[in-house]
């Protein structure tokens, strides 16, 4: 079922203030998505509203939950200014779909797309520069950052994380497995509990990158997976050869 929080304040394209744009987000990366509607202007992101998606419906739900949001604003997609889209990582499945849904969308119309890191939203949602995510089998994504270095992010196992230097003094999570796991091992890390990231949370992260007009070519987006897909990773090693 879907659920969400809808306001009655948003303007339509024509009586919207100039320099004003309505962003739409999309992120179906974790165990649940949403979709979000804000208004971006000078004195910053206000939500409109946002619903949430459950895992493994994303296919079958995502497109009517942008239309739900788009008509109870008093809009459409002729109206929406930029997408703001978490692009990984996550689960294979769900960034695929919500990049392809993203495309769809976003193509026809040329609405210029912004893609943001599900790390990275994590991070700016708790006020600190490294943040990890539960990627099952044992395994972290995390994104990390040096002394004057840019910020990585990698998939990382017990012996990958004990190999971390310098490690990161604070760290964002906002799932069991990541906290337990980096407890266990960083025990000089405060770890910096948050809840899931949003697509509300990944407008609030593109808003700079729209307003400098930072968008991504459709043409070569891809999903941010830091991991091979499991028919990759546990195929037919034969059928491998073949294809090469």
């Amino acid at each position: 079922m879907l659920k969400g929080k809808m306001t009655d304040e948003t303007p339509n394209a024509e009586t919207r203030p100039a320099g004003e744009r309505l962003v739409l987000g999309i992120d179906t990366c974790g165990p649940s998505g949403s979709v979000a509607l804000a208004r971006l202007g000078a004195e910053g992101v206000h939500l409109l509203g946002q619903i949430a998606l459950e895992g493994k419906t994303y296919a079958a739900t995502l497109v009517s939950a942008v239309e739900e949001l788009l008509q109870k604003a008093g809009t459409d997609l002729s109206g929406v200014g930029a997408i703001a889209v978490t692009s990984g990582p996550g689960s294979f499945t769900g960034v695929r779909v919500g990049l392809s849904a993203v495309k769809g969308l976003a193509e026809p119309r040329g609405i210029p797309v912004v893609a943001v890191s599900r790390l990275e939203v994590l991070a700016l949602k708790a006020g600190v520069e490294a943040a990890a995510l539960d990627a099952h089998r044992h395994e972290v994504f995390i994104r990390l950052t040096g002394e004057g270095a840019r910020a990585r992010e990698i998939l990382a196992g017990r012996a990958d994380l004990d190999a971390v230097t310098p490690r990161p003094l604070r760290v964002a999570v906002s799932d069991d497995a990541a906290l337990e796991l980096l407890k266990s091992l960083w025990e000089q890390a405060e770890l910096m509990i948050v809840t899931a990231p949003t697509a509300a949370d990944a407008i609030e992260l593109a808003a700079a990158r729209i307003r400098v007009g930072k968008f991504v070519d459709l043409a070569l987006l891809d999903g941010h997976y830091l991991r091979r897909s499991d028919a990759e990773i546990f195929g037919n090693p034969s059928r491998a050869v073949r294809k090469a």
